[in-house]
């Protein structure tokens, strides 16, 4: 399980970018005590080493909670600054966390409806984070939503090369106290440049069987 975090031990918004980067980017230069010690062709063979290096749990479990840390700072910047502020840093963590530079993203996220039930796209992906789209006019803005923490807890994460599945619940806190809880699966894939990037998400609430 990963720890949950909390809104308020987080103090400056502006990290919030590099922080989903390097949660995301996996390089064996982690592990260097100085990088000014390190030349330019060894820090390309680095990477070079980095991208072949199968993946590791502990680098998917670094970017989901990334991604639990980034809904937790839209929130955040919505109540702090408004929904501009808050759809401005969305874009910028769609770009870094999502894949989709590199295609088509298998994202089915929980509260969407047919037509517009997978958001392949990133305006969609970015329309159902945070609203504000005429094109996708049901949607209100997931992440503008008073979220506080994040929970992880995964079912099992099955890791293949250069690229990991995971499934397993969510529980989202909001300032009120109130959890909500998804069945999550996620896709991960490393780009040409090493990062790590969502290419599968799919959300979907806990089904309950009737009463009999």
């Amino acid at each position: 399980m990963l720890r949950e975090t909390n809104i308020n031990d987080r103090r400056n918004m502006k990290t919030l970018p590099a922080l989903l980067i390097s949660a995301a980017c996996f390089t064996a230069a982690a592990g260097i005590a100085s990088a000014e010690t390190v030349s330019a062709t060894s820090t390309k063979n680095i990477a070079q080493t980095s991208q072949s290096a199968p993946l590791t749990k502990a680098q998917v479990e670094a970017a989901q909670k990334a991604w639990g840390e980034a809904l937790i700072s839209i929130a955040k910047a919505n109540r702090d600054d408004g929904p501009a502020k808050a759809k401005e840093l969305a874009g910028t963590i769609i770009d870094a966390a999502y894949g989709y530079q590199m295609g088509p993203v298998l994202f089915k996220p929980t509260l969407t409806e047919v037509p517009q039930t997978f958001r392949t796209t990133r305006a969609g992906a970015l329309a159902y984070f945070v609203g504000d789209d005429s094109n996708f006019p049901k949607d209100s803005g997931f992440a503008l939503k008073d979220w506080h923490k994040y929970e992880i807890e995964n079912a099992a994460i099955h890791i293949h090369g250069d690229m990991a599945i995971t499934m397993g619940k969510v529980r989202l806190t909001d300032g009120d106290g109130k959890v909500t809880e998804v069945d999550k699966t996620w896709g991960f894939q490393r780009d040409e440049e090493g990062a790590l990037r969502i290419v599968l998400h799919h959300s979907s609430l806990p089904y309950t069987a009737p009463a009999k």
